[in-house]
């Protein structure tokens, strides 16, 4: 996932339909993926955490 970021920005974890597409994928559909953090809100909450973090380390 940080390789993505990386490559890509942090910015598309905001979107779902990056969780089909690689390297995502390789870990289950969307929906599976999302149900792994046990909602779309908890996703989405999750991807805040992360940016959040991201941007005190990185600039």
């Amino acid at each position: 996932m940080l390789d993505k970021c990386i490559d890509e920005g942090i910015e598309n974890l905001e979107s779902i339909e990056v969780l089909s597409i690689n390297p995502f994928d390789k870990f289950g559909s969307p929906i599976e993926i999302i149900n792994e953090f046990g909602s779309k809100e908890k996703y989405l909450q999750a991807v805040k955490e992360l940016e959040i973090e991201w941007y005190k380390n990185v600039g």
